[in-house]
């Protein structure tokens, strides 16, 4: 039954999708010359791209993934995802009306149909996933789920299924051997059986899905519970019991037919992911650094009136793939010796600080030369922040996992700085926010960090 609710669900998803298309174009054209004089093309000429866009999107969405089943899947994944498809499909279009030497067709109607085509589409799936999400509620669309095992992953599991009641998914019971039948486990959750009746277990209950969590000196029992599952039709998802001892989402590889787990899994390794990010970290510095001529040029002088010495402050930090590079600051302490200034952490009350320095410091605008180390490559507008050598040897030591954080392009602002973690503050919880971006990095997610960095992250009590 749920298989084919999914099926009618996607099918649904696939005509919707389709249909966001279709109006998105009329909304564009109708948007762009409603009071508009001049002559141009008739919305019947547009009518033949429809030929083109709505195949098109139907394939750069299957192939992104977004009609996959997404019980497990965040909305800012769909999001990015559409956000991604609809580039792709205006950079084919713009490429194919170059090539046919079509210049009547309105560049304007085009990019404002790829906006419309990401917000419509967007609020359609965010509607979708709200009545599901009610359906499920209500009891309807429910996934049964059987768990097998009752250790310390199948109480995570249970709570985190019941956490995430969004999911649809519902725990009938526990199968395991050695405990009593009819044992409460974990709230309403019992123990209904064991392994040796889990085929029957199975046919009685109507099980949709299987979660196997039965600890390393039980894997004797694996291949049969496999075979039961693999007989009845069943989905199983195994939960290893050496996930305690990977602190990371892992990734599953092999070298011919061998199974590797890469223990940790990082969305920028791939290349399109990393090319769109570098691209944009070229675009918007490259904008920034032209825009922000006069201020930058307004604080060098203030810098110059207020203290002697340079303007700008180079400093030695650590970057992608453990690389030394040279980082731009606005100076903001008195001149100092590079022991001092490489080696010291800087307090609340410095008085190493200027007059001037303190507000730069508070308002984070002493970070703006940083655009030029995003400009050639060295940073990213978004992601953890780069430490000084010393530092990056002290901290590798004590904190486990620190290393982690330069598998990705340091960062001008991040997902630890919009939550507070910036200064004298604790480097633990600093690298929890850095290793969560790195594994969970999407393109939503740094418009998200940079809209939180401009709101909230700017002016920060820890800022000094």
């Amino acid at each position: 039954m749920i298989r084919e609710n999914q099926r009618t669900l996607n099918n649904i998803q696939v005509i919707l999708d389709l249909a966001m298309v279709v109006i998105a174009l009329a909304v564009a054209f109708w948007y762009r010359f409603l009071d508009y004089q001049g002559s141009h093309l008739d919305f019947s000429s547009y009518i033949p791209t429809l030929f083109l866009l709505v195949p098109l999107h139907f394939f750069l969405y299957y192939i992104l993934g977004l009609y996959e089943p997404r019980r497990r899947k965040s909305l800012s994944f769909e999001v990015g995802k559409v956000i991604q498809a609809n580039i792709l499909s205006m950079m084919i279009l713009f490429s194919l009306l170059y090539l046919v030497k079509e210049i009547h067709y309105s560049r304007q109607v085009i990019i404002l149909f790829v906006i419309l085509t990401s917000i419509l589409t967007t609020l359609e799936r965010t509607v979708l996933r709200a009545i599901l999400y009610n359906i499920r509620k209500q009891g309807y669309n429910k996934k049964h789920v059987l768990i097998i095992g009752t250790g310390r992953l199948a109480r995570k599991l249970v709570s985190k299924l019941k956490e995430n009641k969004y999911l649809g998914y519902e725990v009938v019971g526990i199968i395991a051997d050695g405990v009593t039948v009819g044992k409460k486990f974990e709230d309403d959750v019992s123990v209904i059986g064991v392994i040796n009746e889990l085929e029957s277990t199975i046919k009685d209950q109507e099980i949709d899905e299987i979660f196997v969590t039965i600890s390393g000196n039980e894997y004797d029992k694996f291949r049969k519970i496999i075979k039961v599952c693999e007989k009845s039709g069943v989905r199983t998802q195994i939960v290893p019991d050496y996930a305690r001892f990977i602190p990371a989402k892992p990734q599953i590889d092999d070298i011919d037919g061998i199974p590797l787990i890469n223990i940790r899994h990082v969305p920028l390794d791939n290349y399109f992911k990393a090319f769109m990010k570098r691209t944009f970290d070229f675009v918007v510095s490259f904008i920034g650094l032209i825009i922000c001529i006069p201020l930058l040029a307004l604080i060098a002088l203030c810098i110059k009136a207020d203290s002697q010495g340079p303007v700008f402050f180079v400093q030695e930090r650590v970057g992608l793939n453990k690389n030394n590079f040279m980082m731009y600051k606005f100076r903001t302490m008195n001149i100092q010796t590079s022991e001092n200034s490489d080696l010291l952490w800087t307090s609340k009350e410095d008085p190493r600080k200027t007059r001037f320095g303190c507000f730069l410091r508070r308002s984070s605008l002493d970070e703006l030369p940083q655009l030029w180390n995003v400009l050639t490559g060295k940073m990213s507008l978004v992601g953890p922040r780069p430490e000084r050598p010393f530092f990056v040897a002290q901290f590798k030591e004590r904190i486990p996992r620190y290393m982690i954080k330069h598998h990705v392009r340091p960062g001008i602002t991040g997902w630890a700085q919009v939550n507070g973690w910036r200064g004298d503050t604790s480097i633990r919880k600093r690298i929890e926010c850095d290793i969560y971006y790195i594994e969970n990095w999407n393109f939503m997610f740094d418009l998200k960090i940079l809209f939180l960095t401009v709101f909230k992250g700017l002016f920060n009590k820890n800022a000094y």
